[in-house]
């Protein structure tokens, strides 16, 4: 039996197009949808309540962060596979036959369960109809375990010890999870026909102070990562390298190209209906916040110890 588990935290109006989807799988077999939802302040939890999805089954938490949200949602699981996805994560039909399907040639070649399936993410800024994107390169993404598509059994996830709920802020908590289980001898199993699309607004000028805060946190938790794995690989991970220093250092010319000097070239981007190049431009300095909160954080903890 697959448990869908979802952490929500005030995202209603996508959450809502999330578990139509859900409920609207081309799939046989036993499911649940665990919403976990983490204090939210938008009605989400009274809406649930009136529209009663069949597969869902609503948990509510203060508000914690998503770590302690997945942590009770696959405590109350009443599955033995956990799915992991977010709320702003619409999915395909056949996404719970597609995992399925991996999971039983996972079992057939390996003899075991020590893997885990991770699907494809696409993300969209197409609020009205997410599904359409087509996939780009820039969706590709290198992580072992991420909580945005993945489904595994319960009972490692517990062996692993869950989510830390030490990192509070943006960032890593799910990647670190995905080392203790590597630790433990799971391997990744790819699954592109599980597809969901990851929604989030179009880029604009007034992101940029909260994506800004967002790697400078992110910065600060990758050292917390750090310090529990004081691995080379997990210091590439978190960009605390001399080389990233070096490079998002040049390419942003020592910071003198940043949210302030390229606003012009990304809101002519903008304009010409290029929300996502100029995301991927503004990466230049928000590489360098995320590179210099590395430093700053470790330089501080240092001096803690």
């Amino acid at each position: 039996m697959f448990s869908v588990v979802i952490p929500t935290y005030d995202r209603k109006p996508i959450l809502e197009k999330c578990l139509l989807a859900l409920e609207a799988q081309d799939y046989s077999g036993q499911y649940e949808v665990v919403v976990v939802d983490d204090g939210s302040n938008d009605g989400t939890v009274e809406w649930l309540r009136e529209t009663g999805f069949p597969h869902v089954r609503l948990i509510c938490q203060d508000h914690k962060g998503p770590s302690a949200a997945r942590n009770l949602g696959v405590e109350q699981a009443q599955g033995d596979i956990i799915i992991f996805i977010d709320s702003d994560l619409v999915v395909l039909p056949g996404f719970l036959a597609a995992h399925e399907a991996k999971l039983q040639q996972g079992k057939w070649d390996t003899g075991g369960d020590r893997f885990f399936t991770y699907g494809r993410v696409v993300n969209t800024a197409n609020f009205e109809n997410p599904t359409s994107e087509p996939y780009k390169i820039t969706d590709y993404s290198a992580a072992f375990f991420a909580t945005g598509n993945v489904a595994i059994a319960k009972h490692w996830l517990i062996e692993a010890g869950l989510f830390d709920t030490g990192f509070q802020l943006y960032g890593w908590e799910d990647l670190e999870l995905g080392v203790r289980l590597k630790n433990l001898g799971l391997t990744l199993i790819k699954a592109p026909e599980a597809v969901g699309y990851h929604w989030h607004p179009a880029f604009t000028l007034a992101q940029i102070p909260k994506l800004i805060d967002q790697e400078i946190q992110r910065g600060r938790m990758g050292v917390l990562f750090y310090q529990k794995h004081p691995t080379w690989n997990v210091k590439m991970m978190i960009q605390m390298t001399i080389l990233h220093k070096i490079l998002w250092g040049t390419l942003s010319l020592g910071g003198l190209l940043n949210e302030k000097t390229m606003a012009p070239f990304l809101q002519w981007l903008i304009d010409r209906g290029q929300p996502s190049l100029a995301l991927e431009a503004a990466r230049i300095f928000l590489n360098w916040y995320n590179v210099k909160g590395v430093y700053a954080a470790y330089a501080e903890m240092s001096t803690l110890k």
